[in-house]
C-alpha cells in the first residue's frame, strides 16, 4: 500500500511539473532573462551613459540640495521637483522631476548634463520584469503568480532530481553533465542538474519576490522569520493631489532643507555618507522625507518636521539594530536582487537567473522529445500489433 501511494505521489508529482511548467514557461523566461540584465543595471550605465559620472571633488564642495533646486528650477521652470539624489562624490545628481523626467546635474558646478524624458533602457527591462510591459493591474498578478507558480516547480523539480538510489552511476547521473553524450541527454543533464545547483537561489529569488508580490507572503515570511507584530507600514509620504505644489519662493526659503541634508550626513548615516536623497513633500506643513544608508540593497528612510528639525513618526532605526524578521523585510529587495553580498552575489544571482531561463527551454525539449517518441513507439505497435522497446529507451 505504502509503495503505491509513493508511485501514485510521484506520478503526481511529475504530471504537476510537466504542466505548470509548461504553463509558466514564457514567464520564467522573461522574469530571468530581465533579471539577468538587472543584475549588473549600476555598473554597466556608468558605462554606456558618461553623465551618471563626475570629476570627485571634497564632501565641502558639494552644492546643498537648495542650489542643485535653484539650478533645475531656471533650467526648467515649468516642471517640479520631486526630488534630489545624491549617489556619492564621483557621481552626478539625479533630479526626478514629474511626468518621469529626469536632470542629471553636476553637484558641484550646478551644470545641466543631461535630461531624460524617463529613465532608459533599463527602466523598459525593470518595466517587463515588474509587469511584463503589461498595465500594472494586469502584469502584477500575472508577475506574482508565476512566480508562485515556479516556487512550486522547484520543489517538485527536486523531488524528481532526487536519486532512487545512492550509487555511483546515480550520483553522476545527478551531479555532472555527460558532454560526450547525444544532444538529448546533454540536454537532460541541463535541465537536471543545473537545475538542481541553481536551486537554493531560485528558492530565494522565488520567495523575495513572493513577498514584494503579495501581502499574505509577506506576513508568512515575517512570522516563520519571528515576528509577532503586524509589519511596519514604510511611510512614502505620498503626495495627495488636492494639496498645493510647493511654490518656487516657498522653495528658496526652505534653506532647513539645507540643514537636514548636512544633518543626515554628518549624524544619521552609517554607511555610504554622501548618497542621501531629499524627497520634497507636496505640503509644506509635511514631513520631509530622506534616504540614507543605502548599501547592499538596503535604505534607511528618516522623515523631519520642517518646523522642530526632528525625525518624526515613520522614521526608520539603522538596519543592524532590527529584529530578525523586520531586517528580512527591510534587506528583502537585497535579497530578491543579488545585492545583499555584493560583487559576489551578483555573479552567483547573474548565472542562477540565466540557468533559470534556460530551465522552461531545456524542459519543453525534454517532454517534446518524449512526446515525439511515444507517438513513434504507437504506429510501430499498431503495424506489428507487439509493444516494441525503443533502442534509446533501452541503452538507458
Amino acid at each position: 500500500m505504502l509503495y503505491l501511494s509513493k508511485i501514485m505521489f510521484t506520478k503526481i508529482n511529475a504530471w504537476i511539473h510537466l504542466w505548470l511548467g509548461l504553463f509558466s514557461g514564457i514567464v520564467v523566461i522573461i522574469l530571468s532573462v530581465t533579471g539577468c540584465l538587472l543584475v549588473f543595471q549600476q555598473e554597466i550605465s556608468d558605462i554606456i551613459y558618461p553623465w551618471r559620472s563626475v570629476e570627485a571633488r571634497t564632501s565641502e564642495e558639494q552644492l546643498p540640495p537648495s542650489e542643485i533646486f535653484k539650478a533645475v528650477k531656471a533650467y526648467v521652470p515649468d516642471k517640479e521637483i520631486q526630488s534630489i539624489w545624491y549617489y556619492g562624490l564621483d557621481k552626478s545628481v539625479k533630479v526626478n522631476l514629474k511626468s518621469d523626467s529626469i536632470l542629471y546635474v553636476n553637484p558641484y558646478t550646478a551644470e545641466m548634463l543631461a535630461f531624460k524624458d524617463h529613465e532608459d533602457f533599463f527602466h523598459e527591462i525593470d518595466e517587463g520584469h515588474r509587469h511584463l510591459w503589461l498595465p500594472p493591474k494586469y502584469g502584477d498578478p500575472i508577475v506574482g503568480w508565476g512566480t508562485f507558480i515556479f516556487f512550486i516547480l522547484t520543489l517538485s523539480g527536486l523531488i524528481l532530481w532526487f536519486p532512487k538510489k545512492w550509487s555511483k552511476a546515480n550520483i553522476n547521473k545527478s551531479f555532472k553533465i555527460k558532454w560526450k553524450a547525444s544532444f538529448k541527454r546533454v540536454n537532460y543533464d541541463l535541465h537536471n542538474v543545473l537545475g538542481f545547483y541553481s536551486l537554493l537561489l531560485a528558492l530565494i529569488i522565488a520567495i523575495s519576490g513572493l513577498v514584494m508580490s503579495f501581502q499574505w507572503a509577506r506576513k508568512s515570511v515575517y512570522w516563520l522569520s519571528g515576528g509577532v507584530n503586524k509589519p511596519r507600514k514604510e511611510r512614502r509620504n505620498e503626495p495627495k493631489e488636492e494639496k498645493p505644489v510647493i511654490t518656487m519662493k516657498e522653495a528658496l526659503l526652505m534653506q532647513k532643507t539645507d540643514q537636514i541634508w548636512n544633518k543626515v550626513r554628518k549624524e544619521y548615516a552609517i554607511y555610504n555618507k554622501e548618497e542621501v536623497i531629499i524627497g520634497y513633500p507636496k505640503d509644506a506643513s509635511e514631513p520631509l522625507y530622506t534616504c540614507t544608508d543605502m548599501i547592499y540593497g538596503s535604505w534607511r528612510y528618516i522623515y523631519f518636521d520642517l518646523q522642530t528639525m526632528l525625525p518624526t513618526k515613520g522614521t526608520q532605526t539603522p538596519l543592524s539594530e532590527e529584529k530578525a524578521a523586520d531586517w528580512i523585510m527591510r534587506a528583502n529587495y537585497g535579497i530578491h536582487t543579488g545585492l545583499i553580498l555584493g560583487t559576489t552575489s551578483k555573479i552567483l544571482y547573474f548565472l542562477a537567473s540565466l540557468v533559470c531561463a534556460s530551465l522552461p527551454i531545456t524542459g519543453f525539449y525534454i517532454w517534446w522529445g518524449r512526446r515525439k517518441k511515444d507517438k513513434s513507439k504507437k504506429i510501430r505497435t499498431s503495424k506489428t500489433g507487439i509493444a516494441t522497446v525503443d533502442p534509446g529507451l533501452a541503452a538507458r
